[in-house]
């Protein structure tokens, strides 16, 4: 008779628990609980992240210095003017009449003049100029060859705003990634939490059922306590899990520039995975961001050694100007069109040195791309590696929570009829806990080596 009695007891609990769990959990979210999907929270990192921000001034930046290159090909126009007033003049002279007077002249002017003039001419006269005035000019100078600097110059700046582009894309890779890591990480504490409650469901009806049997003189109330404590360690389980959640939200609000304190991320566990064909990492390469910003390195060193070798040719300018002063108390001004040649004789010994400086860093350039384009191939491989090992992970997760259901169905059947422990049905239990937090874990992974495995690959 008390064998009948336990075996009903346990009969209606293990009904109660098939139920918890082969049923699925729905998405229960908190009461005024915001949802973000990835693709959200990605969006809101790319505008709103302090990185992408920062490497967007370094793009708007490299624009302009483009621009200001441009420039250099039309006229360099100045102009210039000047006003003083001096306490004397800046320009004297003392002029002696009688040594400039020849003897004829001198008749005549005696015939002319009366006494006292030409008294006053036999004085030296001191005379005094540019004691103020005014000076205005304009001018305009063409560069007609400067070695190519101008040219090379501007081809540098364009690859610089390039290599700022290849920056911002390596920059938004960096917070999508760290976005992902945080959301799956979120996502898969939350689907902890729901085995959690669901095994605190499963504990509680076991509870229930061997409490009643326990007053009924046929349990032991041993198998009450081993329950009890299962589920304490659960409500610490608990704890810990909403800790996490709490601060893995607060690095996405931080990361991803919401204001939102209360949310929860949304997914779905229930739809057939992404497949990824492997690339032809090779012809992949030249796609990645990495590969394209070591090819912009070797350019700008080539253009560096070009721009190099001009600053030590002739520079050839031609020009035009027009100048208006009153510096003899009287309006002038005049226009005049120049020439210039400039040699840069004495740079020659320095600059020989600079151009085989600037050569060896190009050859470092080229070496280098060489070196990492094989590295960036190893990593792909690496990344499709860690791809198909998920994929199989997940797989073997799988099988282990039928698996460990199978178990724990066993283990209820095999203490329903009285020939199992209570410690064996926990044990199940905790087996069947295992394998799901597993198989989360393993789902969580998938999908940000998917992402590595993308990014790596330039897809």
């Amino acid at each position: 008779m008390k064998k009948q009695i336990i075996t009903l007891f346990l009969f209606i609990s293990a009904l109660s628990a098939s139920a918890q769990v082969s049923t699925p959990l729905p998405h229960r979210e908190g009461q005024g609980e915001s949802l973000y999907t990835l693709a959200q929270l990605k969006d809101s990192a790319l505008h709103n992240n302090i990185a992408i921000r920062s490497a967007k001034y370094g793009v708007e930046a490299a624009q302009q210095q483009r621009k200001e290159a441009f420039t250099k090909f039309f006229p360099n126009i100045s102009g210039t003017g000047l006003w003083f007033n001096a306490n004397k003049g800046m320009a004297k002279m003392d002029i002696d009449p009688s040594g400039i007077i020849s003897p004829e002249l001198g008749a005549s002017l005696a015939q002319m003049l009366p006494a006292q003039a030409l008294a006053a001419m036999g004085n030296p006269i001191s005379m005094s100029m540019m004691k103020n005035g005014t000076i205005g000019s304009l001018m305009a100078v063409q560069p007609v060859f400067a070695g190519g600097q101008i040219l090379n110059g501007n081809k540098l700046a364009k690859v610089g705003e390039e290599v700022n582009q290849l920056q911002l894309q390596l920059s938004e890779n960096k917070v999508e990634k760290t976005v992902e890591q945080y959301f799956w990480q979120l996502a898969s504490l939350q689907e902890k939490l729901k085995t959690i409650d669901a095994v605190d469901t499963l504990l509680s009806d076991i509870y229930k059922d061997v409490d009643v049997a326990v007053r009924a003189g046929v349990a032991m109330r041993n198998d009450l306590l081993q329950v009890q404590l299962r589920r304490n360690d659960i409500e610490s389980q608990r704890l810990k899990l909403h800790n996490g959640i709490s601060i893995l939200r607060l690095l996405l609000l931080q990361y991803s520039g919401l204001r939102d304190t209360s949310f929860s991320v949304s997914y779905q566990t229930d739809v057939d995975l992404p497949l990824l064909s492997k690339q032809d990492h090779q012809q992949a390469l030249v796609g990645t961001a990495e590969y394209q910003l070591l090819g912009k390195q070797v350019e700008a060193t080539n253009l560096q050694t070009k721009m190099a070798i001009g600053q030590n040719l002739p520079t050839v300018a031609v020009g035009a100007g027009y100048t208006y002063h009153n510096l003899m108390d009287n309006d002038h001004s005049f226009g005049m069109i120049f020439a210039t040649v400039s040699v840069p004789i004495s740079d020659w010994w320095g600059g020989s040195h600079a151009i085989k400086r600037r050569k060896l860093e190009h050859q470092k350039a080229v070496e280098q791309l060489n070196d990492n384009a094989q590295l960036l191939q190893i990593r792909m491989q690496n990344a499709w590696n860690g791809v198909e090992e998920s994929y199989q992970q997940l797989q073997i997760a799988q099988r282990s929570i039928e698996q460990a259901e199978e178990n724990l169905r066993l283990n209820r059947d095999y203490y329903r009829a009285g020939t199992s422990r209570m410690s064996d049905l926990l044990e199940a239990q905790l087996l069947y806990q295992q394998a799901c937090d597993k198989h989360t874990d393993a789902f969580a992974d998938y999908h940000q080596k998917l992402l590595d495995y993308r990014q790596a690959a330039g897809l």
